[in-house]
């Protein structure tokens, strides 16, 4: 799809609706969705952290004093967009294959919302930052997941069968609830405006996730250590998301106002502005070790227990970026790392095992009504 210059958010829609048919969403459950922008009242009309605590938010662009704080704004608008629209292209393939009735439709309203972020995003750059909004609001429906073009490395990566699917959606969108939660105390008020009804929206994409692989514990067809490896895949990824250590980037977006941290609302000690990645990193981790404590309360005695990847394992970014370390977080002295890797994320073994496994229907426990 070339860029092509247009003149008003309608002139984007119709390019959104080229990008739905470019990707192969065919679906009519897709097309019949209501897509439109959400926002919601302010809880807290005034900047809440940073070096303009206390003023009014900024309605529009045009408000906000720095230049520099619109560029930031508009990166952080440009970035979250971005990862709305490779999710739908990362899991599209799916939709020939759903385990069941349920599952298909859950996917369809997962689809649809991530697109409707995307829709949210888009309208924000539109509508907010000139012409070169309009144009990045176009990149957006330009670049492809499969072809290893989205900002984000976790974006680019391959989601190739429903277990997949539900690790991505546990480990992945959990990122994208932190993201959302961070920006919604935002200075800028549009932003701040359009969190509270995606991460309402949100919260349906993690029960998913969650469920699903509950429901592949208790079927009991899909061994331990083959949901382990999936896991160490989305898990490590999930920890780049949050950023580089010591990020200058997050400590200017703070004092700007711009994002606040995950519990800035609740908590009362003041950050460490050169940590608060970090800070919100470790927080996600505590969160996901929790929720794998609790699957594995269902994991028979005789399996192995699931676990959390160490944060040290298999990074792109940050402090440990290239570094050697095993899942474990223990220094791996071996030669063979790249290797070990490849033997701790899922291989082409478990692939073949899986497509065997997913031809029967009880490889997933049936959805119940109290799940």
């Amino acid at each position: 799809m070339a860029l092509t210059k247009i003149g008003n958010f309608d002139d984007w829609v119709d390019l959104f609706k080229v990008w739905q048919d470019d990707i192969g969403l065919q679906a009519q459950e897709l097309k019949d969705y209501k897509f439109d922008v959400k926002l919601a009242d302010l809880d807290v009309p005034e900047i809440e952290f940073g070096h303009y605590r206390g003023n009014s938010k900024w309605p529009t662009v045009m408000h906000i004093p720095d230049q520099r704080i619109r560029d930031a704004l508009q990166t952080l608008i440009i970035f979250q967009g971005d990862t709305e629209f490779a999710s739908v292209e990362q899991q599209r393939s799916l939709l020939a294959n759903a385990p069941s009735d349920y599952d298909l439709l859950a996917i369809y309203r997962v689809m649809a919302e991530e697109m409707r972020h995307g829709w949210q995003m888009s309208y924000l750059l539109v509508s907010h930052f000139g012409d070169e909004g309009k144009r990045e609001a176009e990149k957006l429906l330009q670049r492809r997941a499969d072809e290893h073009e989205r900002l984000l490395g976790s974006f680019n990566e391959s989601v190739e069968n429903w277990l997949d699917f539900f690790a991505y959606t546990e480990f992945i969108d959990r990122d994208g609830k932190y993201q959302l939660q961070m920006m919604s105390t935002s200075a800028f008020a549009p932003l701040a405006r359009s969190m509270k009804p995606m991460l309402r929206e949100e919260s349906f994409h993690l029960g998913t996730g969650n469920n699903g692989l509950l429901r592949i514990i208790k079927a009991g067809r899909i061994p331990v250590d083959v949901m382990q490896r999936y896991f160490n895949k989305w898990v490590s990824t999930a920890f780049d998301l949050f950023g580089t250590d010591a990020s200058s980037s997050a400590q200017w977006a703070y004092t700007w106002g711009l994002k606040g941290r995950f519990d800035e609302r609740t908590n009362p000690q003041s950050p460490d502005p050169s940590r608060l990645n970090e800070y919100a990193r470790e927080l996600y981790r505590q969160e996901v070790q929790g929720l794998i404590d609790r699957l594995n309360l269902h994991v028979p005695e005789d399996q192995p227990r699931l676990k959390v990847p160490s944060v040290k394992f298999n990074r792109r970014i940050g402090q440990y970026k290239g570094q050697r370390f095993d899942i474990d977080g223990e220094p791996f002295e071996r030669e063979d790392y790249k290797a070990y890797v490849a033997s701790v994320m899922p291989t082409a073994a478990d692939r073949e095992l899986l497509r065997a496994i997913f031809k029967d229907n009880d490889w997933i426990q049936p959805k119940k009504s109290d799940d």
